[in-house]
């Protein structure tokens, strides 16, 4: 299971997203999330592997 933490500029986590059960369904969700998130304060998101209890990795969403 995947899922994303949301966080705003500061890297505190605001929420968290659906659970998704691979990676390339968590990153198809962010792909069409990322600029309602965005506008909504959100600025950088973490994928995070539930199964392994790890994050997988950290980007912003800011197109620049």
């Amino acid at each position: 299971m995947f899922g994303w933490a949301l966080l705003d500029g500061s890297g505190q986590e605001l929420g968290r997203s659906p659970r998704f059960e691979d990676a390339e369904a968590a990153e198809a969700w962010i792909g069409l999330s990322w600029s309602d998130l965005l506008a909504n304060g959100i600025e950088e998101v973490v994928l995070y592997d539930h199964a392994r209890d790890r994050s997988v990795y950290r980007m912003g969403l800011s197109p620049l």
